[in-house]
């Protein structure tokens, strides 16, 4: 048994789905930056998005990467317009906009058990065969879903920092009274924001369904890494998201080589505990002003 290729395997597969993590935990903050709410539905939107790729590339033939892309559209219109529609009346209202996203979860999952069944559905990969990094063997699949998750956040890093509307969201996140002193119309960026958040979750989930199946229930794993990633990272913290994202992929990873799966988890929670206890405020939370 050669440890350095279990090793280094285990560390890119524990890249992978930190990247992953990555992109539900940065559309929980971003969610939660803007509207102070914890948007419990956040993995069903997750599963949409898988459902959504699987049905554009299995069931009308389309390519991986404008899957992708109508996915991620889709994902913030229809984000956008649940906020206004919905979530609207609990807009900094932490305690009842919980409830109300539980709700909304409750609904969409059942929906989708409605009209998709209980039973999992394989996608196709995105690309056969396997790539070497030296003694590592990595299926191709996983390399394209790393560029295509690395391309997302490139992209959402571009708009957040050099765009108007990116800096005026960015402005609220960071304080939604001095934003508003400031002239910018809140009102615009709370939908904005709720898709653009909705969307990385969507994206997220079509990343996943070419590695996993696809079923109502897929989101409830991955909202309850993207809830330990906000808090590891700090609440509100997008560059500790990204930071304790890829840690837990990591930890995950490295946990599930040595120990079991279920260990894995204990070990999570472990740390979780002891940040909270230690440094409640997470790795780069700087807390409410």
């Amino acid at each position: 048994m050669d440890w350095s290729i279990l090793l280094g395997q285990a560390t890119v597969n524990g890249l992978i789905i930190g990247l992953l993590y990555l992109l539900m935990a940065v559309g929980f903050t971003l969610v939660f930056g803007v509207m102070r709410m914890v948007n419990f539905a956040h993995g069903e939107f997750y599963m949409l998005g898988a459902f959504g790729a699987y049905f554009l590339t299995a069931g009308l033939g389309m390519g991986f990467l404008p899957a992708l892309a109508l996915t991620f559209a889709g994902a913030v219109v229809f984000g956008a317009a649940v906020e206004w529609a919905i979530l609207k009346p609990f807009r900094h209202d932490e305690l009842n906009g919980m409830i109300a996203t539980i709700g909304l979860a409750m609904i969409l999952q059942n929906l989708a058990l409605m009209f998709f069944g209980p039973d999992p559905l394989s996608m196709p990969a995105v690309v056969q065969g396997a790539t070497r990094l030296g003694r590592i063997t990595i299926p191709t699949s996983r390399i394209y879903v790393v560029v295509f998750a690395l391309a997302v956040l490139a992209l959402l890093y571009l708009f957040l920092k050099h765009s108007r509307p990116g800096r005026a969201l960015r402005a609220v996140v960071e304080d939604f009274e001095i934003a508003s002193i400031q002239g910018i119309r809140s009102r615009i960026y709370y939908p904005l924001g709720f898709g653009i958040g909705v969307g990385l979750a969507a994206v997220a989930g079509a990343l996943m369904a070419p590695l996993f199946s696809v079923s109502p229930f897929v989101g409830a794993a991955p909202l309850l890494k993207a809830f330990i990633v906000v808090i590891l990272g700090g609440l509100g913290s997008i560059p500790g998201a990204a930071v304790a994202g890829l840690a837990l992929g990591l930890v995950e990873s490295y946990s599930s080589l040595f120990f079991s799966s279920s260990s894995a988890d204990m070990l999570i929670f472990m740390i979780v505990i002891a940040m909270l206890v230690l440094r409640p405020k997470g790795l780069l939370g700087q807390g409410e002003a």
